[in-house]
């Protein structure tokens, strides 16, 4: 079953996190993935407002859970954790 990767992301310094956008959009695409929602409007209904909301969409959980874990991504991740604060998940689609 396909699988979202869902993050909801506050930037805190805008060059670094720069950095990590570039890197990571080619980590995604590597492991299946592709941006289906990426910093789009958005209505903040319940819960905490981040931002800038980013939605990808994989083949399975597994494939983002291995981009997540990838050297690839993870260079991407070492410019956003100090630039930026973060909630990611993903989760299964019932496609």
């Amino acid at each position: 079953m396909p699988a979202l990767w869902i993050a909801h992301v506050t930037v805190t310094d805008a060059e670094a996190y720069g950095r990590y956008a570039a890197l990571a959009g080619p980590a995604i695409e590597k492991h299946g993935g592709y941006f289906i929602a990426r910093a789009g409007r958005f209505v903040q209904l319940e819960g905490n407002e981040r931002p800038r909301n980013v939605v990808a969409k994989f083949p399975s959980v597994e494939a983002a859970e291995e981009c997540y874990h990838s050297p690839e991504y993870q260079e991407a991740l070492s410019h956003a954790r100090n630039a930026s604060e973060r909630e990611l998940l993903i989760v299964e689609t019932t496609e």
